[in-house]
């Protein structure tokens, strides 16, 4: 998320791959959320979220979902993964190096998707049908719906 702590998710603009984070901060977060998994012991879709001083590596977990959610659809519009599918199959027992990526038709499922192209979603308010309701961004989410747009490079995007 680009805004700071404090702003709803729905809220915020998203941009994926992570434009800022360096591969340490990235494969620190990614052994995190894997360690994290295992010590739930969650099998199926689980998003973590953080907050990470960008001057140290002092970060936070804020929240750790182990469902589906907002940000697990876009995840999977964005990188074509389909986490319901796969989440699913894991449901009734079928283990990830068994379930073919429906996508793909090749690999399976245990293949974790990298963009070599760049993601962002900004939040859409429909203001003339809720005139009364603050402009502010806050915690709360007041947002309709989202645009997600797609490029080689984020200017692009």
């Amino acid at each position: 998320n680009v805004d700071p702590l404090g702003i709803h998710t729905g809220e915020s603009i998203v941009v994926a791959p992570s434009q800022t984070l360096s591969n340490r901060e990235y494969n620190m977060l990614r052994t995190t959320a894997l360690k994290v998994i295992r010590h739930f012991g969650v099998v199926g879709e689980c998003n973590i979220q953080y907050a990470l001083n960008p001057y140290s590596e002092e970060y936070y977990i804020i929240e750790v979902n182990a469902r589906l959610s907002r940000s697990s659809a876009l995840a999977s519009k964005a990188t074509g993964y389909p986490l319901a599918y796969v989440a699913a199959k894991l449901a009734l027992g079928i283990p990830l190096p068994q379930i073919n990526n429906s996508v793909t038709g090749i690999t399976t499922a245990c293949f974790e998707p990298s963009l070599d192209y760049c993601v962002v979603k900004i939040p859409r308010w429909d203001l003339h049908k809720f005139t009364r309701v603050s402009t502010k961004i806050g915690s709360s989410m007041k947002s309709v719906g989202e645009v997600m747009a797609i490029g080689r490079k984020f200017e692009e995007a």
